[in-house]
């Protein structure tokens, strides 16, 4: 038995949200690349490639992991490129997307031999959280005045628009993307390509995925444009589970069972964004479910099972893929989670284990 914590990646379910994304690629003509920001485990990429055009990132380590674990097209992008990066990006790289036009103007001469392309920032979006709000007062994220995305244009080939975020809304997802059209369409007419992002929850259950793919193809056709999007929650949603043990059982006025993994650590999206994890609400036991670091809010949430907990009963906690393993750290020197793949045939394969040594080496 392997021992907890450990990702558990589903293989058939990963496939699943591939399949949607093929459809959606075949019915739209719009490409697909995977968000490595979201989620970078390669070991998963033999079951994804097939399915997606390639990948794009965030940083030079994204972009190079994009390149030679997942191979097809490579998309570089970043807030900001050194001057010590940027001769390592442009040899990844098959298109390059500054973030402002000052990025572009200052490497227009390296880059000259790739595709270029430019962040559009249309000033609003679909976030809830102002800490993720691309559109927020005094973004930094892209440029959106008219005169300067004109000065771009002979360099570059195509734009960026990143402004959903866990979208599940279609209408609001057209009537957004009317008003980049409305806004910014002239403009978009004279370039190749657009990626709109991600943030598009079209994997979720009953999306309405024709209704979304006849709106891409109309957007592509309007404006002569390859469209691509940038799937990163929408490719590995609920594919993942963080399997945890239970190590101690507390009763401080409220039943607290405490497992052998962490928020801070493991999923701290949770403390960042203040949501609670998705844990078993099977039965009529409650039990708030603790993390073992020493931060007092170190709590994944409530939980409920058919019968009490005792130490040593597994805990499955769901849809821990997205923004988890891209961000696990090594806070109180807790041992990161293995990392498993469960195959088609049912069988459960070990890909990592984290040892001493790896803790060590992140730190001098």
């Amino acid at each position: 038995m392997i021992k907890t914590p450990y990702y558990l990646i589903d293989e058939a379910k990963l496939v699943q949200n591939m399949q949607k994304i093929a459809y959606l690629r075949e019915a739209s003509g719009a490409k697909a690349l995977m968000a490595l920001k979201c989620f970078a485990t390669w070991s998963a990429f033999d079951s994804m490639r097939d399915y997606m055009d390639g990948t794009t990132s965030s940083s030079l380590f994204e972009l190079r992991l994009g390149r030679e674990k997942f191979g097809k097209e490579t998309h570089a992008y970043s807030v900001a490129w050194s001057d010590s990066e940027i001769d390592e990006a442009i040899s990844y790289a098959d298109k390059i997307i500054f973030n402002s036009l000052g990025q572009l103007t200052r490497y227009a001469e390296k880059s000259a031999h790739i595709e270029r392309g430019l962040r559009l920032n249309p000033r609003f979006s679909t976030s809830g959280f102002d800490l993720a709000d691309p559109a927020r007062p005094f973004s930094r994220l892209g440029e959106w005045d008219m005169a300067r995305l004109e000065e771009a244009l002979p360099m570059i080939s195509g734009v960026m628009i990143h402004y959903n975020c866990e979208n599940r809304d279609f209408d609001l997802f057209d009537e957004q993307l009317t008003r980049i059209e409305t806004e910014f369409g002239s403009f978009l007419r004279k370039l190749d390509w657009v990626s709109l992002g991600g943030g598009i929850h079209f994997t979720g259950e009953g999306y309405p995925i024709d209704r979304l793919a006849a709106r891409l193809k109309a957007f592509s056709e309007s404006l002569g444009v390859q469209v691509y999007l940038e799937p990163g929650e929408a490719s590995i949603t609920q594919t993942t589970t963080l399997e945890v043990s239970v190590l101690d059982i507390l009763d401080n006025g409220k039943k607290i069972a405490i497992v052998d993994s962490s928020t801070e650590a493991h999923m701290l999206d949770l403390l960042i964004y203040r949501e609670t994890a998705k844990l078993p609400q099977e039965g009529d036991h409650r039990y708030e479910i603790a993390g073992k670091t020493c931060l007092a809010g170190d709590i994944f949430g409530e939980a409920s099972f058919a019968k009490p907990l005792e130490i040593g009963d597994r805990v499955s906690i769901s849809d821990a893929a997205g923004y988890t393993m891209v961000k696990k750290n090594w806070f109180n020197g807790l041992n990161m989670p293995a990392i498993v793949i469960r195959q088609a045939d049912g069988t459960e394969r070990l890909v990592r284990e984290f040892i001493f040594a790896d803790y060590a080496a992140s730190l001098s």
